[in-house]
C-alpha cells in the first residue's frame, strides 16, 4: 500500500506484533526454544531413476513440458525446443556449457544487469539450468548460480528451458532442498509454468511469468 493509509497499516500491524511480544523477556533470542522437527524428511525411498519419474511426473501434472536425453542429445533437443517455438533471440545465463546451444541459429543475448524488462519482454526465450529439482512437488529451484542468472530472466520472457541433471540435481523432498540451499542467495521456486484461475476456476497462464516452460532431464550431464 502507499501514502497515508499505508503507513497506518504498517504502525497498525507494527503495534499488534509489540503486544503479542511483550511478555517476551529482553535477553531471550529464538534459539533459546528449540522447534521440534521429528516430521518426515522424505516420503518413502526411491532410487534415482523412480525420483526423477516421480519429478516429470509432477511437473506433467503441473502443464510442464518433459524431456529427456543424454547429454551427448542435449545440443541437438534445445535447439529442436527452440526452433518448434520460430525462437530467434534467446536470453543465455553466463555459465551454462557453449555446447548446450551449439548450431542453434539464434541470436544469443547475455544476462546483464543493463537488461530492462521491456528488453527481456522482446527476447523469446530463455535457457538455464538450475540448483536443484525437488521430486515430491515437482518443483525447480533456481539461486542465481552458474547457468542460472537473475531472477528476472526466468520471469519475463514467455519461454523458459530449464535443464536438469538427474545424476546429481534431484531430491526427494523439500526439508532434503533446504539442506543443500544457501538461504542468502536469491531463490526462485518453480512449479509448471506460470498460471493462475479466477473464482469460476478458469486457468489463466503467463500472468507472472511464462506461458510455457521446458524441463530437459539430462541423464549423463556432468558439471
Amino acid at each position: 500500500m502507499k501514502g497515508t493509509d499505508g503507513g497506518a497499516s504498517r504502525a497498525r500491524i507494527l503495534a499488534r506484533v509489540r503486544r503479542a511480544l511483550a511478555d517476551v523477556p529482553a535477553h531471550e533470542r529464538p534459539r533459546d526454544h528449540p522447534v521440534a522437527r521429528d516430521y518426515l524428511r522424505v516420503h518413502g525411498r526411491r532410487s534415482p531413476a523412480e525420483s526423477a519419474a516421480l519429478l516429470a511426473a509432477h511437473l506433467a501434472d503441473y502443464r510442464a513440458r518433459v524431456h529427456r536425453c543424454g547429454a551427448d542429445g542435449l545440443p541437438r533437443l534445445l535447439r529442436d525446443l527452440l526452433a518448434e517455438r520460430g525462437a530467434r533471440r534467446v536470453v543465455v545465463p553466463a555459465g551454462p556449457p557453449e555446447e548446450w546451444l551449439a548450431g542453434a541459429p539464434v541470436e544469443r543475448v547475455p544476462d546483464s544487469p543493463a537488461l530492462t524488462p521491456y528488453d527481456l519482454d522482446a527476447v523469446d526465450a530463455v535457457v538455464t539450468g538450475c540448483a536443484l529439482a525437488i521430486a515430491e512437488t515437482g518443483t525447480l529451484v533456481l539461486d542465481g548460480g552458474p547457468g542460472q542468472g537473475r531472477r528476472r530472466v526466468t520471469l519475463v520472457p514467455d519461454h523458459h528451458i530449464c535443464v536438469v541433471r538427474t545424476a546429481d540435481q534431484i531430491v526427494d523432498s523439500v526439508p532434503q532442498a533446504l539442506e543443500r540451499l544457501d538461504p542468502l542467495r536469491p531463490l526462485t521456486w518453480v512449479s509448471g509454468p506460470s498460471a493462475t484461475s479466477d473464482i469460476e476456476l478458469d486457468r489463466v497462464e503467463g500472468v507472472h511469468g511464462p506461458r510455457l516452460l521446458d524441463v530437459v532431464l539430462v541423464a549423463d550431464a556432468a558439471g
